[in-house]
Order: structure tokens, then C-alpha cells, then sequence
């Protein structure tokens, strides 16, 4: 089939970088250390913002953040943080800067509790991917029981920006649930990405922080408008 004719998620859009994004990374199921903590980095650097705005700044973040080596970013003093709030390649946040430093260094201490982050994270959701059934984005929920215990457990071992709709955001991103709809190209081939659960369907909720979120958000219907995909804005 060719790449026009293909159905998507409806928050993808048409932009080259999302549609990239969604048809080769997002919901792939991810046990490398590295990519999960680009990933924490990322999701936190996105609180407020739009996913893309942060896809279009990831290339200059590996450059700034030692391509998400977490033994360098933990070591990072006064004087790389203030040199990172001069990059004009990144959100340039100092709370959000200093949160990427010390969640590196409580990942260290993660890896040294159980070996790896992704040891540790995947728990949450049993060891293997939770495969939902989702027809419309209206019925994915902005956080679950799984993300909300794991925001709770990273908060008390330090982790900072890491709420519960965040923790779901990185779930959906790094693979531990299939939030592809069933109706999307890509919910078949995830799915076959070793292995995945299934889960019952819950209930419709509104307004997650992640690219399903934004187009969530505008994708509310009023009395006399149905609900219809429109690519994702800003939070």
C-alpha cells in the first residue's frame, strides 16, 4: 500500500516529522537505556509545549545533552547548566534543565537498584506491552492506573516532571501500551513487536499530555460538530 493511502492515528497529521515519528517510533516497544531516558528528557522538556515543537529541537537536545549519555548529563554542573540556558536549540527552562540533571541522576541510581531503567519501568505494566483497543482518540485516557504508579514510585525516588499523564505519554512512546488505534496501519505491526497483552477498553476522557492529546483537544465536538482528527497544536 502505498505511504498516501495508509490510515493513521489522526493526531500524526500531515507533517513530515510527525508522520515519520508515528510510522517508525511511537508505541514501539523500547528496552534500551538510552532511548528511555531520551525519552524522559524529551517528555519533560515538552511540558506546556507541542510534541512537534520538541521533535524539530531533538537533534540540536542529543547535541547539547551528550546524546542522552545519563552518566554525563548527571555530572553536569553550574556551568553547563548556565551554558544549556544560552542554547537556542533547546527549551531553555531552567527548571525543566535542572530537572533533566537530576532525573539523570536518579536513573543512575534506578540502574544500580534493578540493573536497567527498562528492568525497572516495565514492571509497571507487567513485562510485556499492553495492546488496547482503541477505535476513536476519545477513548484513549489522559493516565491509568499503571502511570499514576508510576509517577508515584519515580517522584519518591526523585524524579522530577513526571506526572501521571507524562508517565503515560512515555508509555505510549517507548511501546509499554499500543495506543495505535485499531484502525491505524501501524496497530498490527507494534503489535507484533514482541508480543503484546491485551486490555479491555475504558472509558473516554479528555486532554492528555502527549501528541494524542492535542488533537484530542481539538477534536471536542460541540452540539452541532462531530468529532473529527485534526493534527496536533499546542498544549
Amino acid at each position: 500500500m502505498s505511504d498516501e493511502r495508509r490510515t493513521r492515528c489522526g493526531w500524526a497529521g500531515t507533517d513530515p516529522l510527525y508522520v515519520a515519528y508515528h510510522d517508525t517510533e511511537w508505541g514501539v516497544p523500547q528496552h534500551d537505556d538510552r532511548r528511555l531516558f531520551e525519552m524522559l528528557i524529551l517528555e519533560g522538556a515538552q511540558a506546556g509545549l507541542s510534541w512537534i515543537t520538541i521533535l524539530r529541537k531533538r537533534a540540536a537536545y542529543r547535541a547539547a545533552f551528550d546524546r542522552f549519555d545519563p552518566r554525563k548529563v548527571a555530572a553536569y554542573d553550574g556551568r553547563k547548566i548556565r551554558a544549556l540556558l544560552r542554547d537556542p536549540g533547546i527549551v531553555r527552562n531552567r527548571a525543566k534543565i535542572a530537572a533533566a540533571v537530576g532525573n539523570a541522576r536518579a536513573f543512575l541510581e534506578v540502574q544500580r537498584e534493578f540493573g536497567s531503567f527498562a528492568a525497572y519501568s516495565w514492571r509497571f505494566v507487567g513485562g510485556r506491552p499492553k495492546r488496547n483497543v482503541w477505535r476513536a482518540m476519545n477513548q484513549i485516557p489522559p493516565q491509568t492506573t499503571e502511570s499514576q504508579a508510576m509517577s508515584r514510585d519515580l517522584k519518591e525516588r526523585g524524579f522530577r516532571f513526571v506526572g501521571p499523564t507524562i508517565c503515560y505519554s512515555h508509555m505510549q512512546a517507548t511501546g509499554m501500551v499500543n495506543d495505535h488505534l485499531v484502525g491505524c496501519f501501524r496497530y498490527r505491526e507494534v503489535g507484533r513487536i514482541r508480543g503484546s497483552g491485551r486490555s479491555a477498553p475504558g472509558p473516554a476522557a479528555s486532554g492528555i499530555v502527549s501528541p494524542v492529546e492535542r488533537s484530542r483537544r481539538r477534536t471536542r465536538p460541540t452540539r452541532s460538530s462531530p468529532r473529527r482528527s485534526i493534527p496536533p497544536g499546542t498544549a
